[in-house]
């Protein structure tokens, strides 16, 4: 039931801000803001919720390998869709959505199987803030492009059925693999998650929000921290 309840309501936040991607323009400030703040929760997440458990499951080789073999394929795929494929327009952020959101929606389902309703709410709750505006910029450019809300928001809503799914394998089929396999599972999703931190989040929020990013950034830091503690 835990499980229903996180997919549904990590995958609201997707069709959310693809319904406020559609129907209004957004502010430059507040998509930046919004991006800056998920940042920095992500990166409490990913230090706490993914890195620290692979640590303790996996030992510190295993983890620093997995995360460096995270980063490395994210960043390999993401520079396919941005340079090769030329995927800067609507269409092709919502495919950067999704290679991003794939790690991170499978490190909750990991997430379930053993740790704690602070350290899932944290996790949910950062995958969430960095849904909602990076769905609602992406809308907003399909928009642009001359698709109608129907056909924007059922896309978003498919996206946020792929991602349940990754939720769903991460909690089912893993929950019987040896603690080191899951360390390193947990840390090669942690890598990817940086990697689409460095290429995608972080910069696009500077330049929305510009040095108020910092600030937000901090923010989303501290917010779940906090939730974590």
């Amino acid at each position: 039931m835990l499980v229903l309840a996180v997919v549904v309501i990590v995958g609201a936040a997707l069709v959310a801000g693809a319904a406020w991607g559609a129907w209004f323009e957004i502010p430059d400030l507040v998509e930046g803001l919004l991006l800056a703040t998920a940042s920095g929760a992500l990166v409490t997440s990913v230090a706490f919720e993914l890195v620290e458990p692979a640590v303790d499951e996996a030992g510190v080789g295993v983890a620093m390998v997995a995360l460096a073999a995270g980063a490395v394929v994210f960043t390999g795929v993401d520079y396919l869709i941005d340079e090769v494929w030329h995927g800067e327009d609507g269409f092709g952020i919502m495919a950067a959505v999704t290679l991003d959101g794939v790690p991170e929606n499978l490190a909750l389902g990991v997430a379930l199987i053993g740790a704690s309703a602070g350290d899932v709410a944290a996790l949910a709750a950062a995958i969430m803030l960095s849904n909602l505006p990076e769905a609602a910029g992406a809308s907003n450019d399909l928009s642009d492009e001359g698709w109608s809300a129907a056909r924007n928001i059922g896309m978003w809503a498919a996206v946020a059925v792929v991602l349940g799914l990754a939720t769903v394998i991460g909690r089912l089929t893993l929950a019987g693999v040896s603690d080191a396999w899951l360390g390193g599972i947990e840390s090669f999703a942690a890598g990817a998650v940086l990697a689409s931190l460095a290429t995608e989040v972080v910069p696009d929020a500077f330049r929305k929000a510009s040095h108020a990013a910092g600030v937000a950034i901090t923010a989303g830091f501290v917010m779940t921290f906090l939730l974590t503690a």
